[in-house]
């Protein structure tokens, strides 16, 4: 083991190349590549001319072979220079972007091996081989292969892309080596093109791939989540009262402790023995999870750097309470970084703080351990990243160090959560984050099913009020918001604008006029233009009746009388608010059976009736006969 004090490092690092090249063999072996400071000194952890790199810091939600580069999977003519590319990209990172972090070089290693092995299995021995003509060439190799794997299924663009997007990194990183790539791998095209991924998702803001879950698959896995959250702390109890037991009889054979952990069961009444117990305890991890990623909008990642008491309030002038929940974010270097949250997931962090105590207690009794071996054991380094945070456990399976829950661990229990209540949907982490910033974009369209309390601060006219709230906050996630909400305005702008789609309300009318006339369409180049300048050009919000145009909040049809949206110039009435005017022409003609009215509350209920009539048949529906 090298070990070294930290002046000592400091200095060979800075005195290390960004290019290997020109170095002597044995020197370029001796470059180092990570470190890690244990109790005071720096221990080598890995060098250049090892066949396997571990990187060190990140993220605490990887796992372990997310932290290595293993160049026993690149063919061995090619490993120099792999080594090459890597480490040139370690250093420097990409021109005009900031240096990697571990999971982008683990992730640039794992899409760089196809290519190697592409480049092995036509004999090129090194990169001044790499012609156009050979990209081309693996570019119809990645097509047909990912058509392989999803059985003659159109293949992923975006996975794709990262293959192409790897050889054009190899094009760049290779300029630095002695046997660069001669030109371009294609000179007039990109592998965003080439793809076919450039033109996904036209409208939206960011290229989002993220599945939305659908809305009643969310509405009943949230529920069983809130519902077990509910449920955590006489679930701790009964885990708590059961480990102090058990702690009386240390040391005794397994059969004694087995007999008292069933005995301590049946007395604290708890049915179904010590296996649902640990069963439970698990999916009230996962459960605490849905419910805080749900109402935070929350990377992974910066869920697993939370800490035990992450949350807080304040109140405004007015005395509004504000709760908000604070952790570390690696994305885009923001650093210490806040959200604001409802009180259901304050009290999903604070079953998660107990939920978490004797998992830290195991893991301070590793360290002390590790310590009494060996002071500079770098595991001691790595176990000290994971003491304070909640989201831990035995790391990927049992009887394992406790550590932070990795991505992958978790997106297999999300699964077999849902899978435990019959949902038929496949989850990972990172859609809640897109369901936050698809419900909170809703909101402003009177679409919210529930947590309405919550997302009413989340309004789009907000961003401003927000930050000066707490200027701590994630403002990134006020742009995925964004994001979201301008899908749904070009959803809306491209069903309007359907030739055969029936519209009421004012501005509806004049639209169905518009777009049949071939004069006023021909101005855009294509329909797609045409859709995303109506999107674009109107203030488009929900009253849960219609929807509104105007680009004000004064229109007394939002409350008093909403009937009046259907003659207004600013209002569109969709098929989707038919059973809504038929129910309210239902009720209409019921209350104009009664006497006791008088003249202007008869006047009043046939002008509603007339207006509800006018939407329904704009609508193609006979209020009398036709269900909508």
């Amino acid at each position: 083991m090298n070990v070294t004090a930290a002046p000592m490092i400091d200095a060979r690092l800075a005195a290390q190349p960004d290019n290997v090249h020109a170095l002597p063999f044995e020197e370029r072996n001796r470059l180092i590549i990570s470190t890690v400071e244990v109790g005071g000194v720096y221990v080598i952890k890995s060098q250049y001319g090892d066949d396997i790199w571990h990187l060190t810091g990140g993220a605490t939600n990887l796992s372990a072979c997310q932290k290595k580069l293993d160049f026993h999977k690149v063919p061995p003519r090619l490993r120099a220079v792999a080594k090459e590319l890597l480490y040139r990209y370690q250093r420097r990172g990409r021109e005009g972007c900031p240096r990697p972090k571990p999971y982008t070089i683990w992730s640039t290693l794992t899409f760089l091996v196809p290519f190697l092995n592409y480049l092995d299995r036509i004999k090129i021995k090194n990169l001044a081989e790499v012609t156009p003509t050979v990209c081309a060439n693996y570019v119809e190799a990645c097509k047909e292969n990912l058509r392989a794997r999803k059985k003659e299924k159109t293949s992923s663009s975006a996975t794709l892309s990262r293959h192409l997007q790897i050889v054009e990194l190899v094009h760049e990183l290779s300029q630095f080596t002695k046997t660069p790539m001669p030109s371009h791998p294609w000179p007039e095209s990109s592998a965003a093109i080439l793809s076919g991924h450039s033109n996904k998702n036209f409208g939206h803001r960011r290229r989002n791939i993220t599945p939305l879950i659908p809305d009643d698959v969310f509405t009943y896995l949230f529920q069983e989540a809130h519902a077990l959250v509910q449920r955590g702390k006489s679930l701790l109890d009964v885990r708590d009262a059961l480990d102090a037991a058990v702690t009386k009889v240390a040391g005794k054979s397994k059969d004694t402790i087995w007999r008292l952990r069933s005995e301590t069961l049946v007395a604290l009444e708890w049915e179904g023995g010590f296996s649902k117990l640990t069963q439970d305890l698990g999916e009230l991890q996962v459960a605490c999870y849905i419910v805080i990623a749900s109402l935070s909008g929350c990377r992974n990642h910066e869920l697993a750097n939370l800490q035990g008491g992450a949350y807080y309030k304040t109140a405004d002038d007015e005395q509004k309470v504000y709760w908000w929940m604070r952790s570390h974010s690696e994305k885009t270097n923001e650093g210490k970084t806040e959200w604001m949250v409802p009180e259901a997931a304050v009290e999903a962090l604070r079953v998660m703080d107990r939920w978490a105590l004797p998992y830290q207690a195991i893991l301070a009794d590793e360290i002390k351990l590790l310590r009494t071996a060996n002071p500079q054991d770098t595991e001691i380094r790595e176990a000290q990243r994971h003491v304070g945070a909640i989201f831990v456990g035995p790391h990927d399976y049992r009887n394992k160090p406790i550590r932070t829950t990795t991505l992958a661990n978790w997106n297999i229990r999300l699964n077999h959560f849902a899978k435990r209540r019959n949902i038929g949907w496949t989850f990972s982490t990172h859609q809640f984050r897109r369901k936050f910033a698809n419900y909170a974009a809703r909101s402003q369209f009177g679409d919210l099913r529930y947590l309405r309390e919550h997302f009413k601060h989340w309004s789009q006219d907000m961003t401003n009020d927000a930050y000066a709230l707490n200027e701590s906050q994630e403002m990134e996630l006020y742009a995925e918001i964004q994001g979201e909400l301008e899908a749904i305005k070009l959803g809306l702008a491209e069903q309007w604008l359907k030739p055969t789609e029936p519209l009421a309300g004012g501005y509806g009318k004049n639209l169905m006029a518009w777009r049949g006339r071939d004069d006023e369409i021909t101005c855009f180049k294509d329909r797609a233009t045409m859709i995303k300048s109506v999107a674009e050009s109107h203030a488009i919000r929900s009253n849960g009746h219609a929807w509104c145009t105007a680009d004000d909040k004064k229109c007394i049809g939002n409350t008093f009388d909403k009937t009046r949206c259907v003659s207004c110039d600013n209002s569109v009435i969709g098929r989707i608010h038919a059973r809504l005017y038929q129910k309210t022409y239902a009720d209409l003609k019921e209350l104009a059976m009664c006497d006791d009215i008088g003249p202007s509350g008869q006047a009043r209920v046939q002008r509603d009736l007339e207006r509800c009539r006018d939407v329904m048949i704009s609508l193609g529906f006979d209020p009398e006969t036709q269900v909508a």
